[in-house]
């Protein structure tokens, strides 16, 4: 099934698999030229180009894969119907091509660090911990949100229109020191922010304000409280709507 996903995902296209890379990269393009160039943001910046393109390879996935796990039990209908199988599995195969995308694109921050002259910190190895941090708030996210709209179809524009508030609310384009000091505390509550701040303190440079250096306990403790909430929120909600997944599609 996730092989599947992905390859119907690019079908009839010229380019195909090469837009799941081309893709955050042109958005990078665009905006690093506005924001340097024109906004003069970032200039004084460590690795900037790094630092953006990690933001927006995170958010990248953190989008596509609550986005396609949120219509994946719709778009498997006529599946679950014929066949009895897990519902679980098809939000997960939904979902996986957007983690495949983002390992494709983690090689291009890789060779964009490179031309960047970035140095390799300690602090990678602890890299993959965000990782697994962000597989599960985004899979929280498309479990509850693909029951939500399998009765409510409302729910992707209700939800396109959040992630593009999250968008600029997240510091994703602009540096987060840029806001001042009693904002930055409130944004660093949410767990994206938390997210790719930490994430750049520990690929591109440890200036960077992480949320241990902005929160202190116990709002240290928020983002991930907020996580392991929604998880339990999701599982309850997912489990009790399954069973009525097939005559509501």
């Amino acid at each position: 099934m996730v092989s599947t996903d992905f390859k119907v995902r690019y079908q009839g296209s010229i380019l195909g698999y090469a837009w799941s890379v081309l893709r955050p990269l042109f958005i990078f393009a665009i905006l690093y030229i506005v924001f340097t160039k024109f906004l003069k943001i970032g200039n004084d910046i460590p690795h900037y180009p790094v630092y953006l393109l990690l933001g927006i390879i995170l958010w990248s996935f953190f989008t596509e894969t609550t986005s396609i796990g949120m219509t994946s039990i719709v778009a498997r209908g006529d599946l679950i119907k014929k066949i009895s199988i897990p519902r679980y599995l098809v939000v997960i195969s939904g979902s996986l091509s957007a983690f495949i995308n983002l390992g494709l694109n983690f090689i291009i921050l890789l060779l964009i660090a490179y031309l960047n002259h970035l140095s390799i910190l300690k602090s990678w190895v602890l890299l993959p911990l965000i990782i697994v941090e962000l597989f599960v708030f985004s899979m929280a996210c498309a479990f509850f949100l693909s029951a939500l709209f399998v009765k409510y179809r409302d729910t992707s524009y209700i939800w396109e229109v959040m992630l593009q508030a999250g968008f600029y609310a997240t510091p994703i384009l602009y540096p987060l020191a840029l806001i001042a000091d009693k904002y930055q505390k409130f944004i660093m509550l949410n767990p994206m922010a938390q997210i790719i701040q930490d994430a750049r303190w520990m690929f591109v440079s440890h200036e960077t304000l992480s949320s241990w250096k902005i929160l202190h306990m116990p709002a240290l403790l928020v983002p991930f409280l907020v996580i392991i909430a929604l998880v339990l929120v999701a599982i309850y909600y997912f489990k009790a709507q399954s069973r009525y997944f097939a005559e509501n599609i």
